[in-house]
């Protein structure tokens, strides 16, 4: 007899010893930039760029930094990373995934829009790609409205930017939260730190992983790691077809793309 959608929602908790990401990557201090950690004057390194370029930070730039660490020195119980995979599609796991302390969304998905059952609604932090930005928004250079209009389904989250991976991004980034700022968005915009992308890097590379470049999926499960005693993953699927129907799966369960094979998936 073949199991429900239900069953297909989430992997085994995610158990890796989160005290050696503490010690080495310390994402409790270190995966956001802050106020506190990054006053003016000081000099940030672009995380991958290969000339090791720098910005300098600027009080205008400085102004747009969160005042202190968000996240708190305790763990959740149990925190839900949601990856966009085709696998969601009719899946049933939105009960699931809201039921979690902790739910981290990637990439800007669609939410509502009759995916509640499958996805759920209830989002703590967002990550939105600077990509995403320029293709769907048009590089925030136009009437910025239908982004921040598009912001309203994650409620007063958090949303994680990164305008310090490459020189490129840093521009569209500060216009993301400008945007947020005037026109009074409730979504509390922020910054990953270059530095912990950097640690975090040679973390995973010195367990094997050292094929391409970290996907914001991967970010967010290694956040999940450090602060949540119990991670569980969905929307993370590395194969082309469905475990049970065994037709093709979608890229994104929003959309009709075609899923495209790699190491990582739902980014």
């Amino acid at each position: 007899m073949r199991p429900p959608p239900r069953a297909f929602c989430s992997t085994k908790s995610l158990c890796y010893p989160s005290s050696q990401l503490k010690s080495q990557c310390q994402g409790f201090d270190r995966a956001i930039i802050t106020q506190a950690n990054t006053p003016v004057g000081s000099t940030i390194v672009y995380a991958r760029e290969k000339n090791k370029k720098t910005l300098k930070v600027t009080p205008e730039i400085f102004s747009t930094f969160i005042k202190e660490n968000p996240f708190p020195k305790k763990k959740w119980e149990t925190c839900a990373v949601v990856g966009n995979s085709g696998i969601l599609a009719n899946s049933s796991c939105g009960e699931m995934i809201d039921s979690a302390e902790l739910v981290i969304r990637c990439n800007l998905p669609s939410l509502g829009k009759g995916y509640e059952r499958h996805v759920g609604t209830k989002t703590d932090i967002v990550t939105a790609n600077p990509s995403i930005l320029v293709k769907e928004y048009g590089d925030l250079m136009g009437p910025r409205r239908p982004f921040v209009e598009s912001l309203h389904s994650y409620g007063k989250s958090m949303m994680v930017l990164s305008p310090f991976s490459y020189a490129g991004n840093t521009p569209v980034c500060l216009r993301a939260v400008y945007s947020i700022r005037d026109f009074e968005s409730p979504i509390q915009p922020m910054f990953f730190n270059p530095d912990y992308f950097r640690s975090l890097k040679d973390f995973w590379s010195s367990r094997g992983l050292t094929r391409g470049l970290l996907s914001s999926g991967l970010l967010m499960v290694s956040i999940a790691l450090e602060h949540c005693a119990n991670v569980h993953l969905y929307g993370f699927w590395p194969f082309s077809n469905h475990p049970l129907e065994l037709n093709a799966v979608k890229n994104h369960y929003y959309d009709d793309k075609k899923a495209v094979m790699g190491p990582t998936c739902g980014t």
